[in-house]
């Protein structure tokens, strides 16, 4: 959060030398409701030439910059002057222009905003934010200029999930340490489920991930809530005390990227568990805010839960956000939760209001099956989704309006995409035929799999809705083991959206080794190929 302090001039100087203490008692009464009757805020946007946070006499204001108070949006005018109105639990928030950049604190978080709770957070297990007091005079954004263009990349997480002290460990040793340092990334984000229902883990969390070196953004999930709250205002005190305000939007080259909170806690259904959702307040600020993004760019959503599963996101709402994007022809969504992989493509079927379909991403996670799992030699669990996706995490290259999204497994080279399930060894001259499979982890319904065996002409795979062998394989292991397996038993299997299968006939095979070839064409046109082999006796 930037700090700021009250600046005094902005109130009368009463002068009470000679006083009599009734008069003394009614100024300081006028004084009191003077400070606490403010309605609005304001201050500058400002380009922060040396750096220093603070607004010098001969730095000047930015026009045209979007400032929200989590529901009105307005722009700053010529002078990079701004006003809003302000109730008693506000965030105030800078809605980052492309060219410039706002400053990090020591953890890498964007400070972006300022929190405006004057009695501060409800008395709660999770500690939320303190008093924040009076309203300072000015509330002021610097920003400093970036070099970022119309090509840039993000890193995305989903789900860190750490429910232990021990699971920060398996976070960092594992994803964070071989990301630590990377550069030619202007940022990177964690959809949600930063810790498991344990936010005293928010700032081991941070501490860890912080390790990346780079400016990282956060969606509050379901995992990351206050759960001893009635209400669903004050379900996110906690985030918001270490992470900021759950509703924001930012610019990068010509992107424009919305963050949400879509969690309604408790369930308006039943007043139980929680559901996915967004309130009026929330379709309010992004119309407002989408009042000031040219229909030529594109338009990032990121959320915690999926709002291709019906079950799990009111319709009504999915249909406003629908007809509020109905005039933008470039978006992508972003959601994780579900510890899958999945591409969705929602049309007027869906909803959507326009001809071509609307890209929905339902990123892998970097805690993948919960740090289930055999050890690796580092002793981290292997943690392999229950879609047969291993655990990992996604970069997105943005060019103008355009983007490519790709899969990184943990522990692996970035070469490999696709997971090959053969039997290693099979008989020749007999009835029946083995499957091979193949996980193009990134795949989807459009993406085209080939297989060649040996020497053999490029043949097409099936992509099929089966579980995927390898998972099953890894979670039976555990029933068949006559000893104790270091780690966790993997949860029950899911049915994999991105599986291929290709079936050949024993009778045809020849002994010897055979080798596979396996290429895949994902949506952006690119190839990947990845080999393996299988014996014939």
């Amino acid at each position: 959060m930037i700090n700021f302090r009250m600046n005094t001039s902005y109130y009368p100087i009463i002068k009470i030398k000679k006083m009599r203490k009734p008069m003394l008692t009614g100024i300081c009464m006028l004084l009191s409701l003077f400070l606490y009757a403010q309605t609005s805020v304001k201050g500058y946007v400002f380009e922060d030439s040396n750096q220093n946070g603070k607004k010098d006499r001969k730095e000047k204001g930015i026009p045209k910059v979007s400032v929200t108070n989590g529901i009105q949006v307005v722009q700053t005018d010529s002078e990079g002057h701004y006003e809003l109105s302000v109730g008693k639990d506000n965030i105030i928030a800078v809605i980052k222009p492309a060219g410039y950049n706002v400053r990090v604190n020591k953890d890498q978080l964007p400070q972006f905003f300022y929190i405006h709770k004057p009695n501060g957070s409800p008395k709660l297990k999770y500690k939320g934010v303190e008093p924040t007091g009076e309203l300072p005079r000015k509330i002021n954004f610097p920003l400093f200029k970036n070099n970022v263009g119309n090509e840039f990349k993000m890193i995305l997480f989903g789900d860190p999930q750490v429910y232990t002290k021990q699971e920060v460990a398996y976070y960092r040793d594992a994803v964070v340490k071989e990301l630590t340092g990377v550069k030619g990334y202007e940022f990177g984000m964690s959809l949600g489920d930063l810790v498991g229902n344990r936010p005293d883990l928010f700032n081991p969390y941070i501490k860890a991930t912080k390790e990346i070196g780079t400016p990282w953004y956060n969606v509050l999930g379901n995992h990351d809530i206050n759960f001893d709250t009635e209400v669903d205002s004050l379900s996110d005190e906690s985030f918001e005390a270490h992470f900021g305000p759950t509703n924001y939007a930012f610019n990068y080259g010509k992107v424009h990227f919305i963050v949400l909170d879509n969690i309604m806690y408790p369930d308006p259904r039943d007043m139980k568990s929680y559901w996915g959702g967004l309130n009026k307040k929330q379709l309010t600020f992004i119309e407002n805010d989408l009042k000031f993004v040219p229909k030529n760019h594109l338009v990032v959503l990121a959320f915690h839960i999926p709002i291709s599963i019906e079950r799990a996101f009111r319709m009504e709402d999915r249909n406003r956000l629908f007809e509020i994007l109905k005039d933008f022809p470039h978006t992508l969504s972003l959601s994780a939760h579900t510890h899958k992989q999945t591409h969705f493509f929602m049309d007027k079927q869906q909803g959507w209001l326009q001809d071509e379909p609307h890209h929905h991403f339902n990123s892998g996670t970097t805690s993948g099956n919960w740090y289930s799992g055999r050890l690796n030699e580092e002793g981290i669990p292997v943690s392999m989704m229950a879609d047969g996706t291993p655990k990992g995490y996604s970069f997105i290259s943005f060019k103008g309006n355009q983007y490519k999204i790709d899969y990184k497994v943990v522990g692996e080279p970035a070469e490999h995409q696709i997971g090959i399930y053969t039997p290693k060894v099979t008989t020749s001259g007999i009835k029946g035929s083995i499957s091979i499979y193949a996980n193009f982890y990134i795949g989807s319904e459009h993406d085209k799999v080939m297989i060649r065996i040996g020497n053999e002409e490029w043949k097409p795979m099936k992509r099929v809705e089966k579980y995927d062998p390898t998972f099953i394989a890894e979670r039976v292991m555990w029933d068949l083991s006559d000893k104790l397996i270091p780690g966790r038993k993997p949860g029950n299997p899911s049915i994999s959206n991105h599986l291929w299968e290709f079936k050949v006939k024993n009778r045809n095979l020849k002994k010897g080794i055979h080798s596979i070839e396996v290429k895949a064409t994902d949506m952006f046109g690119r190839d990947f190929i990845e080999k393996s082999s299988f014996r014939v006796e």
